[in-house]
């Protein structure tokens, strides 16, 4: 069942969210990796899609290298260096974690 509002106007469309940073083209030799993956992917029976497909392996990896980066950054220095132990403000291990979804 549906009702019609009199005197209201549904809501007018929204701008896109602006890119976080400066969209750019990948470079030729960036391009040539990411053919290269795909074919080696393709090649090897792998399937590029679902749950064991490429993207998925590469978004996990880039999602954790981008994590392992950032824990970096705001430590002030990088995974098994010295400067990090003992100094109460210290990485503290690693775990698993599953994330549910919806949908």
């Amino acid at each position: 069942m549906s009702d019609t509002l009199v005197g209201v106007s549904p809501p007018s469309p929204q701008p896109e969210e602006p890119a976080t940073g400066p969209q750019r083209e990948l470079s030729a030799e960036e391009l040539a990796v990411v053919e290269g993956l795909v074919r080696q992917a393709r090649d090897s029976g792998m399937s590029l899609t679902g749950p064991n497909g490429l993207l998925k392996a590469l978004t996990k990896t880039m999602i954790e290298t981008a994590l392992d980066e950032e824990i970096s950054d705001h430590l002030g220095y990088d995974k098994h260096a010295p400067e990090g132990r003992n100094g109460g403000n210290s990485r503290n291990g690693k775990r698993s974690k599953t994330v549910f979804k919806s949908g």
